[in-house]
Order: C-alpha cells, then sequence, then structure tokens
C-alpha cells in the first residue's frame, strides 16, 4: 500500500514539529506539506530544521494548496482554525486527523456535518495509552458501581487554554456512561467556598495548570476504607504524534464518517 501523504497545521508549533518527526519516522506515511500561520517566523523553513534534516517540505501560509497535495490533512490547533480547516478538507475531499480539543457544540456540529462528506478521526487524545485507560475506566466503573465517589484530577502546562482536558472530559464522560449518569447535570468543576456535603451521584473535575507539564490524568474512586486510582502520565508528546500518524493511515480508502481511537485500535 502505498505511504499515506499528510499535511501538518501548526508545523512550527511544539506539536507541529512533534508531529513532523513522527511522520518522517513512520513508513507508512510521507510528508507532504506543512504550513502555518501568516506571519510565522517558520515560514519558508525546511518542515525537518528543528531535528536536523532536510526534508524538502517547506513550511508555507497557504492551507489550501497545502491540504491540496495531500491525502490526510493532521491538526493540532485552536478550535477555530480546525473548524476553518475542515470545511476546506471537505471541499477538497480529502480526510483529516483532529487532535484539537475545546470545542463548542456549534463547532462540533460543523465537524460531525463534514464527516458526513470525508473521513475525519476526532479524539480527545491520540496516545495508544490514554485509550487503554478509556477501557479500564469502563471496567471500574461497572465493577465499582455507584458505591464509590469518582473525581478526575488532570494537570497540564501552562500554555493550555481549555479546562478542563478534553481527556479529562472523555474520562468522565465514559464513566457518566457506565454508570447511567448525567454528565451535564452531574458534574461540578472545582469547589470552593461552603460546599455542601457531596452528592453520591457527583463526579468532580480538578484541572492544574503550571511549568511545562505534559498531561497527567487520574480518575479516583473513593470508597469506604480504600479507593482506586487509575493514572496516565504523558512524559512526551509524542505518543500524541504518533498515535496521529496511526490514524492517518487508518483512514485510507476509508468511507465518509466520523471516526475516533477506539474504531483506529480496534477498542469497540
Amino acid at each position: 500500500m502505498k505511504p499515506v501523504r499528510v499535511a501538518i497545521s501548526g508545523a512550527g508549533g511544539r506539536m507541529g514539529r512533534m508531529l513532523v518527526e513522527a511522520a518522517l519516522a513512520d513508513a507508512g506515511i510521507e510528508l507532504a506539506a506543512a504550513f502555518e500561520r501568516p506571519g510565522s517566523e517558520w515560514i519558508g523553513r525546511d518542515a525537518g530544521e528543528t531535528l536536523g534534516r532536510t526534508t524538502g517540505v517547506l513550511i508555507g501560509e497557504d492551507p489550501e494548496a497545502a491540504i491540496a497535495t495531500a491525502d490526510c490533512l493532521v491538526d493540532f490547533t485552536r478550535p477555530a482554525v480546525s473548524v476553518a480547516l475542515v470545511r476546506t478538507v471537505q471541499r477538497l475531499g480529502k480526510s483529516m486527523v483532529i487532535g484539537t480539543t475545546g470545542f463548542d457544540a456549534e463547532q462540533r456540529a460543523i465537524i460531525e456535518q463534514a464527516a458526513g462528506a470525508v473521513p475525519i478521526v476526532l479524539a480527545p487524545n491520540m496516545a495508544v495509552g490514554v485509550n487503554v485507560v478509556f477501557r479500564l475506566l469502563e471496567g471500574a466503573a461497572a465493577l465499582l458501581g455507584e458505591g464509590y465517589d469518582v473525581e478526575v484530577i488532570e494537570a497540564h502546562h501552562r500554555n493550555k487554554v481549555d479546562a478542563p482536558s478534553g481527556t479529562a472530559l472523555e474520562m468522565g464522560r465514559i464513566v457518566a456512561r457506565v454508570l447511567g449518569l448525567d454528565l451535564d447535570r452531574e458534574a461540578v468543576y472545582g469547589r470552593q467556598g461552603t460546599t455542601g456535603v457531596r452528592p453520591p451521584r457527583q463526579i468532580g473535575f480538578s484541572a492544574i495548570r503550571g511549568g511545562d507539564i505534559v498531561g497527567d490524568h487520574t480518575v479516583l474512586f473513593a470508597g469506604m476504607g480504600e479507593r482506586i486510582e487509575i493514572t496516565h502520565r504523558s512524559q512526551s508528546r509524542m505518543p500524541y504524534a504518533v498515535g496521529a500518524m496511526r490514524a492517518a493511515r487508518f483512514l485510507q480508502g476509508r468511507a465518509a464518517g466520523l471516526y475516533d481511537m477506539r474504531d483506529v485500535l480496534g477498542l469497540r
């Protein structure tokens, strides 16, 4: 099978550079294009410069031209940028891997509409390990039931702009679904002041922001006399990038639709 030709958005950023590195290391991927926002210092530079490599792929500023040369766009940027790009992907008939988080309902609806025409992988976390944790949470919630209080604690670097993280929210959604809870009604995001006794069906979220923490997530099941913690810690962004390339390969020849990493990894 021919390598999947990918275009990478935000190629000059920390995650973008990691995606370039993962693409170059994957025999099933060919780096076709890379682009940045207009005015970026990275425009015109080789995409492999920070890796000490010459790829021949120069970072451009025209998303449409970049996407047109590729089979699949890999995007880890901001919600508004991703939504604009998904429209271009749909118009050009390409596929897309979206690792961006923090979409509101209207933005997600636009992505879902585009997935009616082109194949898209949208996931709160592309790391294989995190998706294994998602599966573990399903089993833990089913076995423990409502006799345990559930808290989701996450920590990220100081530059992350959304909270709780998309991964933390997905963890909460998984537990809520297994327990038959409405997360919109039962979730509480941080606590302050006289909060009263904790309701038994509540799912709490706590977000920590500081330094260069890549991403830590813990789901705490607190019972009487014991507690169980399921934790994933990211030491690098590379697992996200490797998972994204795996998702791009998954989409090759795939029918239009909205997929996630459970589809990619065969965990359904």
